[in-house]
């Protein structure tokens, strides 16, 4: 078997366990600490996974390989390495596979680029500290609203 069909089935492969394990964390209720060991092995196998070349990438996400390489330079995938070939890291390859396949089911096949990276942001912003404890600043009623100044006639 050709290294490309080795790397293509492996890669396969973990997006499959990864599938499984999420699946079986979701139907767990969200205190319960099975569900956190679940996820935490999830993301120590993305973690562990070897780089993805972007042919393999485009198969998993059924796109063309030129769409994944257009992808990767607009940083909606993750580049690990350009050079002496270009590999993507698994973990965000993974991420992007739900966002591609949740937009699908949504029924919405034009304009993946756009809405992925739109979605990837809104999840980077929700995740940082200092945004929630603004918001919980706003929601409290602290702090004090700033307006630009009027143009100047």
């Amino acid at each position: 078997m050709a290294a490309l069909a080795i790397e293509a089935l492996q890669t396969r492969q973990l997006m499959e366990r990864v599938e499984t394990l999420e699946q079986v964390a979701a139907s767990l209720p969200e205190r319960d600490p099975r569900r956190a060991q679940l996820l935490g092995v999830v993301r120590d196998e993305l973690a562990g996974a070897a780089p993805v070349r972007p042919v393999v990438a485009a198969e998993i996400l059924h796109l063309t390989e030129k769409t994944v390489r257009d992808w990767a330079a607009e940083g909606v995938l993750s580049v690990v390495q350009e050079r002496p070939r270009l590999l993507l890291d698994a973990d965000r390859l993974h991420q992007v596979s739900h966002l591609v396949d949740d937009l699908r089911q949504a029924g919405k096949t034009r304009g993946l680029l756009d809405e992925v990276y739109r979605q990837l942001a809104d999840k980077a912003l929700a995740g940082r500290e200092d945004l929630a404890e603004s918001l919980a600043q706003m929601r409290h009623g602290e702090g004090k609203v700033v307006r630009p100044a009027p143009p100047r006639p």
